[in-house]
């Protein structure tokens, strides 16, 4: 039986805050967690992507600060602007009427301005590890009377190179503290820092063997490196979904590729992490609100991202490994939702989502498109076939002619007398009758790029 929010101790303020945004009922993540935080415990908690891991941090750590206290009391640590702010935005729907005010910290903003508003003395922040170490530096920020700090998306925090700067703002804490690490994925350089800052903590692992939602479904198509985009718009006018995000590699192809796209009738607007607050801050809420149809991103901008209304996610790239692709896929088939995730690689890129599929335990199908739906490759050429007539259609349309039963690879839709090589074969074969009316052609063609040429070059004489 699924406990209510009730039996895991959080207040009716809160639960009926819950209640109002159609939330009711705890996830797993949210049952094994918040007990443990509540307790006081160091936590490293892993649980699929949109199983709801912010609230299994966030309840608890609102029900530890006392709002009497004006003293920063916990700090939530972030990899990118967008999760900050998506963090902050679930904090002030929580904490309205409650006397507890929060505020963003993040890398990329006025910093005057964040220092004006720290003056209003927060309960809790939000930010970047660079950010709240710069204020520290600046004295302008207090880790003193912090009691729980909150790695979000741990493993690309460490990936993004802030590692040092968690632990500084570690340093800068009283002995007598709380760590919470989140993610869902929890690479060795984790687990290492945990050991070397935690106190026999908590490790919560919710069914670690099913590392995506069984909700989603994971589909992929091939095609050469130059066909992708034609590729891209056939899936989207296919599958027409409300929302979706396009996830990319290289961010310096970001702009071209967002060119092509569109040129060739895309909705879509780009969201990576060199770009400006101000522009990242406009393309998410345009998207949100659905003034486009695509997202394009890369996998640091789009961490974390949780946006009801996607449906698909498309890696226009494949992901550079499998924790990638999980973080990928996670941005659809959130909180039990169902969801479509679809790669489009080469035929030298296929391997990789073997890979996959191993290392998380799926199924990536292969499919593609024929008139207008989406079929399996092998049943491709069948119904082509039946619908053109004869076998000689599907030859062409498969690319590859039929052979005779024994025929090597080689000698495919050519025959040779028996014993006789192909190469052998087509020395012995007669010349054709019109090789002389081919040749007088061939002679027109020459001297027609040539007429205005100058004399030397018309007299010098034709190499055999």
């Amino acid at each position: 039986m699924n406990p209510g929010f009730e039996q895991l101790q959080i207040q009716p303020f809160y639960i009926k805050k819950l209640q109002a945004a159609g939330i009711s009922e705890p996830t797993p993540i949210q049952q094994t967690a918040i007990p443990a935080v509540l307790a006081g415990k160091d936590v490293i908690a892993q649980s699929q992507t949109g199983t709801g891991k912010t609230l299994a941090y966030v309840l608890p750590l609102l029900h530890k600060i006392d709002p009497q206290e004006k003293k920063l009391q916990a700090v939530i640590l972030v990899p990118t602007r967008e999760l900050g702010m998506q963090i902050m935005h679930e904090l002030e729907r929580l904490t309205k009427d409650s006397g507890i005010a929060a505020q963003a910290l993040i890398g990329g903003a006025a910093i005057q301005r964040q220092i004006d508003k720290l003056k209003l003395h927060p309960h809790i922040v939000v930010g970047t590890p660079g950010r709240i170490l710069e204020l520290l530096k600046l004295r302008k920020l207090s880790m003193h009377y912090v009691r729980s700090v909150v790695v979000d998306e741990v493993d690309q925090v460490f990936d993004l190179g802030a590692m040092n700067e968690v632990e500084a703002v570690l340093k800068s804490m009283l002995r007598d503290r709380q760590i919470l690490f989140f993610s869902a994925t929890m690479p060795e350089s984790v687990t290492a820092a945990a050991e070397r800052w935690m106190r026999d903590p908590e490790t919560i692992s919710v069914n670690p063997g099913q590392r995506t939602s069984e909700t989603l479904e994971h589909l992929y198509f091939v095609c050469e490196e130059r066909d992708k985009i034609d590729t891209l718009r056939r899936l989207v006018r296919l599958y027409n979904p409300p929302a979706a995000i396009v996830f990319i590699n290289d961010v310096d192809d970001i702009g071209n590729v967002l060119e092509k796209m569109r040129y060739v009738g895309l909705s879509i607007e780009a969201l990576y992490a060199d770009a400006g607050k101000v522009e990242r801050a406009k393309a998410m809420n345009a998207f949100r609100d659905g003034r486009f149809q695509l997202l394009l991103a890369t996998d640091v901008a789009a961490r974390g991202l949780d946006i009801p209304g996607v449906t698909h996610v498309i890696n226009f790239d494949p992901p550079i490994d499998a924790d990638h692709y999980v973080h990928r896929a996670g941005r659809t088939g959130r909180m039990g939702r169902r969801g479509t995730a679809i790669s489009i690689v080469t035929p030298k890129e296929e391997f990789i989502l073997g890979k996959f599929e191993k290392a998380l335990g799926i199924r990536i199908e292969r499919k593609a498109m024929y008139a207008g739906k989406v079929v399996d490759p092998a049943a491709q050429r069948p119904a082509a076939a039946k619908k053109r007539g004869g076998a000689g259609t599907a030859a062409r349309v498969s690319g590859f002619a039929p052979a005779e039963p024994g025929t090597p690879p080689a000698r495919r839709g050519a025959a040779a007398a028996p014993g006789v090589r192909p190469a052998a074969a087509a020395k012995s074969s007669p010349p054709p009758a019109n090789k002389a009316a081919e040749k007088t052609a061939k002679q027109r063609e020459r001297d027609r790029k040539s007429k205005g040429a100058p004399r030397w070059l018309k007299e010098k004489p034709n190499k055999p």
